[in-house]
């Protein structure tokens, strides 16, 4: 198991201590029941912003590592170059480099790759973020879901048609069919961005993940062990705990990783 834990950093406290905001960030990627783990993630951070990317890549062969890290590091790259980039502009990127790396290799030629990716202003305490595909962002306040990305498969789109209920799409047998993935023709990417800034507030927790996690874990469990956690790795240590048991007896499961950031209320 990988871990690895932010020290803590406080970008507001100089200005108005009562609203100073600490983040801890931890992140955990698991090579699952696979031979390989597909999975990327990463996080990059200034004493101004702040990012954090996951990815779950596909295509067999050595493709879907190769497409995940590629995206996880061309979206860390240029978010630190360019701060105030444009989030959909930044994965409209992500895709292009995808697809440019295709010729890399013949065994890179099919491969794609889910992303989701969050930015924070550290100084004004706002974050936005942008997805292609099943992997997913939540946002938690006060301990319940307040925010989650809408992925871009088969079974949201029927969720959305009113033909599938959300508490259906883990079990469904089309589950793992993507709409898009980075590496689609331009004309076909679908991406998902946050409609404004969200503004930050004490005990918020953000968490981004594959669906090889998220597929294991209800809200109601993602809930109950956040609240049980003292820490960003403790509440990964447990969300891997209730992956592994759910898929107990199973010879092949799929990758899972995730990065979480907590903003805890600065001392």
């Amino acid at each position: 198991m990988a871990h690895d834990l932010l020290g803590e950093f406080d970008p507001a406290a100089g200005d108005d201590p009562a609203a100073a905001i600490q983040f801890e960030l931890a992140l955990l990627s698991e090579r699952g029941g696979r031979a390989v783990n597909e999975d990327a993630c990463g996080h990059w951070h200034s004493d101004h912003h702040l990012c954090c990317v996951v990815a779950d890549g596909a295509g067999g062969h050595g493709g879907g590592d190769a497409a995940s890290r590629c995206a996880v590091r061309y979206l860390i790259d240029e978010f630190a170059a360019r701060p105030a980039a444009d989030v959909e502009a930044m994965l409209r990127g992500a895709n292009d480099a995808v697809r440019s790396h295709r010729a890399d290799a013949a065994t890179q030629r099919d491969m794609h790759s889910t992303v989701v990716a969050l930015f924070v202003e550290l100084d004004s305490q706002r974050a936005l973020w942008g997805h292609v595909g099943d992997s997913r962002l939540y946002l938690f306040r006060a301990g319940r879901v307040h925010t989650r990305t809408r992925d871009h498969s088969v079974v949201q789109m029927l969720v959305d048609q009113g033909a599938l209920r959300d508490d259906q799409i883990r079990a469904h047998p089309r589950r793992s069919e993507l709409l898009c993935a980075l590496g689609s023709e331009v004309e076909d990417l679908s991406i998902g961005v946050a409609l404004a800034p969200c503004e930050i507030e004490p005990g918020d927790v953000f968490l981004l993940c594959t669906d090889g996690m998220w597929e294991h874990l209800s809200d109601e469990l993602l809930e109950a062990t956040l609240r049980q956690s003292p820490d960003p790795q403790a509440w990964l240590a447990a969300l891997e705990h209730a992956v592994l048991q759910q898929v107990a007896g199973k010879t092949r499961y799929d990758n899972f990783s995730a990065v979480t950031l907590w903003a805890r209320p600065a001392d």
